[in-house]
């Protein structure tokens, strides 16, 4: 009976423990999917800005581990931390823009006669000042009719029959000029109208231009571009320092019995900016279109660049820094993105509703270090680098051993501890930054060259085929180099296609967004 209770106790004890464990696993995964939904649900209906004001979660987490015996360091700083929130501006009205035209229309008393109307008095008026008020006016855009008159001269001595040629159209046999294509381009890919809006929108001004059709001009001008966008990615490839990303698509692909399905596609991204370290090298971005994620299509983009690039941590890009065969480094050298680091812990103390000491301790130290970067934009490489090693080394050398400090008292598949090792185990790229002073602390400029891609994504939905993503990565490529260099698209648009058809292939430097805007006396955006 004893060896009975025994061995009963022991089977007991078993199965606490096993489903101890089970409970303890079932709280991890509950907890990581709950994780995950509200990362997904605000990265589909929440703000995406990351910013938390500094002091309010100094205020809310004073219990986290701040200890100097810990850090090596002081916790506090008075420096704003990089999320800090900007005060509000207050002012008086902006004047409305002095380049648009102005029509007047005098408004004069009831009696504005040359002699008073008041009875008993008829003296002489004169005027003694005027009030001004501006108001901004819009005149819908419209159409018109070129038409192209070629009269027929004949000779009546030598019976010689003469006629002008045809004047060259962008696109032959397309009845539109270069200005209504720049036009259905910018709409599309700066504005974000999709081809069946904007073929509802002229419409409604008696101009009846099918989808099909604008899709079909896109992809002939696509065509003429492809010559300007290699000139382009020559020019990104040609920087010390490059920033790349991507970013998922919708493509639909023809199934079986006529029946479409869908894949995700993606857009890739590379840009070169090296005006924060005070560079006046012109800024150009390129997207190249793929079917799929793998690793060979960046391998292909940078086969011929040798330097730094900028990334987040996707595996596909480890064949750039080292060949896979012999593990020997590449002529590319990776550089970590502190955006992505905070984003992780920013994530758990969203799902956490802001009760995570930890992680708001972790956002605290990182925006001391984007402090910095604030303070030496603009700055020549030789100042940012020494700032750097004076100010972010000493301050990265307490976060990681901050964060080692942290992450042993973690669950190894807590999302707090995956944010901690993020870091950590990428520590040598992570720092970087602090060796050159082209680099910069985050990837946030190949980012927010991304955000029309976002944008009209959410439009268009999908890519109807990969001839279609291919056209869109070109015209992204040309319509947000112009943004990057301060130039209006609609007017280099409207020149360049005009032009292009027949432009001599070696100069095509001269139509690139920064020489002609040179060229035609433009001011480019500092």
């Amino acid at each position: 009976m004893v060896r009975d209770a025994v061995e009963t106790i022991d089977r007991t004890t078993a199965d606490l423990t096993k489903s101890a464990a089970l409970a303890k696993l079932q709280t991890l995964r509950i907890a990581k999917l709950e994780h995950e939904v509200a990362r997904l649900r605000r990265s589909q209906f929440g703000r995406s800005s990351e910013q938390h004001a500094a002091d309010q979660l100094r205020l809310l987490f004073d219990e986290a581990m701040t200890s100097d015996t810990v850090t090596g360091a002081p916790a506090n700083d008075d420096t704003p931390g990089e999320d800090a929130v900007p005060a509000i501006r207050r002012g008086g009205r902006a004047p409305l823009p002095a380049h648009l035209p102005r029509r007047e229309i005098e408004h004069l008393p009831a009696a504005g006669g040359d002699r008073c109307d008041r009875p008993g008095c008829h003296g002489a008026q004169v005027r003694i000042g005027e009030d001004i008020t501006e108001v901004l006016d819009y005149i819908p855009a419209r159409f018109e009719v070129i038409r192209h008159i070629r009269p027929r001269l004949a000779c009546r001595a030598c019976e010689r029959i003469m006629q002008a040629p045809v004047p060259p159209l962008p696109i032959p046999k397309a009845r539109a000029t270069s200005a209504l294509l720049a036009h259905l381009l910018v709409s599309r890919f700066a504005d974000h109208l999709p081809w069946y809006r904007q073929s509802a929108i002229l419409r409604r001004a008696g101009v009846a231009i099918d989808r099909d059709l604008m899709g079909n001009w896109a992809g002939k001008i696509a065509w003429l571009m492809v010559p300007l966008v290699d000139r382009m990615m020559a020019h990104v490839l040609a920087a010390g320092k490059i920033h790349g990303d991507d970013t998922p698509v919708t493509l639909l692909t023809p199934g079986a019995a006529g029946e479409a399905g869908t894949r995700t596609a993606h857009f890739w991204v590379y840009l070169c900016d090296d005006r924060s370290s005070g560079d006046g090298a012109p800024p150009a971005v390129v997207y190249r279109f793929s079917a799929d994620r793998r690793g060979a299509h960046p391998a292909a983009h940078l086969q011929d660049y040798a330097g730094y690039f900028q990334a987040d941590a996707f595996a596909g890009y480890n064949a750039l820094y080292r060949d896979r065969a012999t593990g020997a480094a590449r002529g590319i050298v990776e550089v970590g993105c502190w955006s992505h680091v905070r984003r992780k812990f920013n994530d758990v103390l969203v799902t956490s509703k802001g009760c995570s000491a930890i992680a708001a301790e972790a956002i605290t130290r990182i925006g001391a270090l984007f402090a910095i970067e604030r303070r030496i934009k603009g700055s020549p490489p030789d100042v940012r680098r020494t700032l750097r090693q004076t100010e972010a080394i000493p301050r990265l050398a307490a976060l990681r051993l901050w964060l080692e400090v942290q992450s042993r008292g973690l669950a190894p598949k807590s999302d707090l501890a995956l944010a901690c090792n993020y870091a950590l185990s990428r520590w040598a790229v992570m720092v970087r930054y602090c060796d050159d002073g082209r680099l910069e602390i985050s990837n946030n400029l190949v980012e927010n060259a991304l955000r029309g891609v976002s944008l009209g994504r959410k439009n268009w939905l999908f890519v109807g085929s990969a001839k279609g993503g291919e056209d869109a990565a070109i015209f992204y490529s040309l319509v947000e180099t112009c943004r990057l260099n301060g130039i209006d698209p609609q007017a280099w648009l409207t020149d360049i296609i005009e032009r292009i058809g027949e432009h001599p292939i070696n100069r095509i430097d001269e139509l690139l967004p920064w020489v002609w805007a040179k060229t035609h006396g433009l001011k480019i955006a500092a």
